[in-house]
């Protein structure tokens, strides 16, 4: 069974997207396919990527670097749960990317975004896709963008109320991430 680590990419104490995060680790644990963990980046904590080797070499010396290694490491595929800033994707998740390089290799990613706006964020997918896959990660084709985040919440960052679409729409992401982790990844 795969194991599956949904990230929830936010930092901000009072994320809209923890919600959500944890409504797609919900889905995805209630599914057969998946042994699912929840990963919360504000909860990582990683500093501005301060090893003094390329990832590539994964001779790490921080402590938080190690942890973060053996947590992406553990995973065989993932789901990032991430907001649009500005129309693209926050310097946490990115930075989060290249801490790691061996441990991204050839594992599946789906994408959720998230925005206030119409967009659902995402111009922030379309963006962080070239980014992943230079990494060695494996893009889902299909992704969901969720517009109007706060108006999809039970008070102001409670749990998160999806309509039957939106669930549907979630379960076909995560049913790709299924069929790619069951797959035997291609060279990049």
């Amino acid at each position: 069974m795969p194991r599956l680590h949904v990230v929830s990419a936010s930092t901000r104490p009072t994320s809209a997207g923890r919600p959500l995060a944890a409504w797609v680790a919900e889905l995805a644990a209630a599914r057969e396919e998946f042994d699912t963990t929840l990963i919360d980046l504000g909860e990582v904590g990683l500093p501005f990527f301060d090893e003094p080797e390329h990832p590539s070499e994964g001779r790490y010396i921080h402590r938080h670097t190690k942890e973060w290694s053996a947590t992406v490491a553990a995973a065989d595929c993932f789901v990032f749960v991430m907001p649009m800033y500005n129309g693209g994707f926050t310097a946490p998740l990115k930075n989060a990317v290249d801490y790691l390089q061996k441990e991204w290799q050839g594992k599946p990613v789906g994408l959720i975004s998230y925005s206030a706006g119409s967009s659902g964020g995402a111009p922030a997918v379309e963006m962080i896709q070239p980014v992943l896959r230079r990494v060695g990660l494996r893009p889902a084709r299909r992704s969901l963008s969720i517009s109007g985040i706060e108006d999809r919440l039970a008070g102001r960052y409670g749990s998160f109320v999806a309509t039957a679409e939106l669930a549907a729409q979630a379960a076909a992401v995560l049913d790709e991430v299924a069929l790619l982790a069951a797959a035997e990844p291609t060279a990049v």
